[in-house]
């Protein structure tokens, strides 16, 4: 019996000290504050996202895996540039097709009837 409450006291003054110890108690300082690892989003401002930038994009870790807020931003500006290309592309495929009928029908023999 004596071993055991020789224990939990043993056990108490131990939790105690690395509490005091986390919390700043005594003559010690508290731990500093440290600013929180953000990105600073690296994703260039000045042209469009490129497959460099994907690549070499990566985001700061948290306490649980990523910071969902930061991670939800970048896809976000990577989901828009892809959609504004998609509608480029699109354009520029409805130009191509409406510029390769407008030739076809201008190198089109005319026929024996046809006066020019």
């Amino acid at each position: 019996m004596f071993m055991f409450l020789f224990l939990v006291v043993a056990l108490a003054v131990v939790v105690g000290a690395v509490t005091l110890s986390v919390i700043g108690g005594g003559d010690s300082a508290p731990l500093p504050e440290v600013a929180p690892e953000r990105l600073d989003d690296p994703l260039p401002v000045d042209r469009p996202v490129d497959h460099a930038d994907i690549e070499t994009l990566r985001f700061p870790l948290a306490a649980r895996g990523y910071r969902m807020a930061e991670v939800d931003d970048a896809l976000s500006r990577v989901a828009a540039e892809l959609a504004e290309r998609d509608a480029r592309i699109a354009d520029l495929e409805s130009a191509l097709a409406g510029a390769l009928a407008t030739a076809n029908v201008s190198m089109r023999k005319p026929a024996e009837g046809d006066q020019q």
